[in-house]
């Protein structure tokens, strides 16, 4: 693809082993691997909704960054910011399933004493490619996974501050898992709140805005932060709320038969992310309307996910979200 990437994905590509409903993915079977990862997921999705997309990362050179590497260049997502470590594997998230398909992560699998890929990107290594990327660039989406490894939270730093030296917004899937994490929640969210004071846009689930903020009102999200930023915060099969281009608003998800909801928060988000590159004046001055509007064709690409199985798959183009809405998709409270 020759489109120059508008949004930069700063983060992990990883497998996702699902294991048997009620069993444990590290020792029943049957399981299923399933390409994943937050932010590669919203490259992908970004790629396939027809807006530029770049990966900034470091996989293994194994089975699973042969995947990656495939999926990537079907898709169309830049890789020129993918690192390939040839001593760290890619990791492999071990995800509980209970009988009702609630899921909960469970730990690793496939480390041999380094730690995995994405623990190790490398801020030398990027900076050349990231120089390259930023001059297009329209975004810098981070999630908060890197902050947990010294190496990895020291590129993320980097292409934070040369985006800000750009004056490429940065977007923030908090994104907590305290799987990932070595320490306390405690130190977690010190780390995590340099992110927060300098992003223009967040998103985060009605759990994660209870501990970074202790309010789930947007709005008074936003106010309590030094830039103001947009908040979305999405609650799953409930409604998403937010405070973004001066507007606060409520949406109930769409009622659709779910398959499995991996990856709709990334799809959601991705949505959001390519109405922003095309309609930049959505987040400063615009009518509620049109806000909400774009809220609904990002709600639609999260639905349309849960529609289908895996987190990539079954992401949509631009044109099957316009054709789901036009379709007269309702909101489980209407419109």
């Amino acid at each position: 693809m020759t489109t120059m990437p508008q949004v930069l994905c700063f983060g992990e590509a990883l497998v996702d082993r699902l294991g048997p409903p009620g069993g444990d993915p590290a020792t029943d079977l049957p399981v299923e691997d399933c390409l994943g990862g937050a932010p590669a997921n919203v490259a992908c999705a970004l790629a396939r909704l027809g807006t530029g997309s770049a990966l900034l990362g470091r996989l293994g050179e194994d089975a699973i960054g042969a995947a990656f590497r495939e999926l990537f260049h079907s898709r169309g997502v830049d890789t020129r910011a993918v690192q390939w470590d040839p001593v760290r594997p890619s990791r492999t998230v071990l995800v509980r399933r209970n009988s009702a398909g609630d899921r909960s992560f469970g730990g690793f699998a496939g480390e041999r004493g380094e730690g995995f890929a994405d623990q190790a990107v490398e801020a030398l290594a990027l900076a050349a490619p990231l120089e390259e990327l930023i001059a297009a660039a329209r975004w810098l989406l981070v999630g908060t996974i890197p902050l947990a490894t010294e190496t990895s939270a020291a590129a993320l730093h980097l292409a934070q501050g040369r985006a800000e030296a750009a004056g490429i917004p940065l977007a923030l899937d908090v994104n907590w898992r305290p799987t990932f994490w070595p320490g306390s929640p405690e130190q977690a969210l010190a780390d995590i709140r340099p992110l927060l004071a300098g992003a223009a846009l967040i998103k985060v689930s009605a759990e994660e805005a209870d501990w970074i903020a202790g309010s789930r009102d947007p709005q008074r999200i936003s106010a309590s932060l030094p830039q103001g930023p947009a908040v979305l915060i999405t609650d799953g099969p409930g409604a998403l709320s937010w405070w973004l281009g001066g507007h606060a608003g409520r949406l109930e998800a769409f009622r659709v038969p779910v398959v499995d909801t991996t990856g709709a928060g990334d799809a959601f988000l991705a949505g959001l992310l390519h109405r922003l590159c095309q309609e930049p004046e959505l987040l400063a001055s615009s009518s509620a309307e049109r806000v909400r509007e774009a809220m609904r064709f990002a709600s639609a690409c999260g639905a349309l996910v849960c529609q289908g199985a895996g987190a990539i798959d079954p992401q949509p183009t631009q044109a099957q979200v316009l054709a789901f809405l036009a379709a007269g998709a309702s909101n489980a409270s209407g419109g």
